[in-house]
């Protein structure tokens, strides 16, 4: 157990942060359930590589196969202050908060029953999932004549919804 008594100075440290304050640090290790970073202005961490902490889907909108992609280790970074986590003691970040996102960009320019472009991601049991702008994807349920992931074809908009980012096609 990692308590105020043993680590009085990272408590301090990161019960003083508040929600959306942006902390910046360098890229300490990379993990296969997150990102560890290592604040510039917080106090070490008694077991892992850093103070900070994003978990993969804070790193980016866009969809990516590695956090190599988006990160690297020694790489500096900026995120924004989500929560302390008060079982591991780290501040948990979002790096793409600090991000435009590219789903309401494309939602301000598109409207339902629009045809579109695009480019076919994967298939999945519940339908194909097909990249219409860059870091915009959706999904059409209906059987579709290709689907194989890389095929180009052509969608149209049934319905957008912002608040949970979804982009339903056909």
């Amino acid at each position: 157990m990692m308590g105020r008594a043993e680590h009085p100075e990272l408590w301090e440290f990161l019960e003083a942060r508040h929600h959306g304050e942006v902390l910046s640090g360098t890229v300490a290790a990379i993990e296969p359930f997150g990102v560890f970073v290592a604040l510039d202005d917080g106090p070490e961490h008694p077991v892992f590589p850093g103070v900070g902490f994003v978990a993969y889907p804070e790193l980016a909108w866009r969809r990516f196969e590695a956090a190599t992609e988006v990160v690297r280790v020694g790489g500096r970074v900026s995120g924004e202050f989500l929560v302390f986590d008060t079982t591991n003691l780290e501040a948990r970040l979002s790096l793409r908060a600090l991000q435009p996102d590219p789903f309401q960009a494309f939602a301000d320019d598109t409207a339902v029953g629009q045809q579109l472009p695009g480019r076919v991601i994967r298939s999945t049991p519940i339908g194909v999932f097909v990249e219409v702008a860059d870091g915009v994807e959706g999904l059409v349920r209906e059987p579709i004549g290709e689907s194989r992931a890389g095929a180009a074809i052509t969608v149209v908009v049934i319905g957008i919804d912002r608040e949970r980012r979804r982009l339903t096609l056909a």
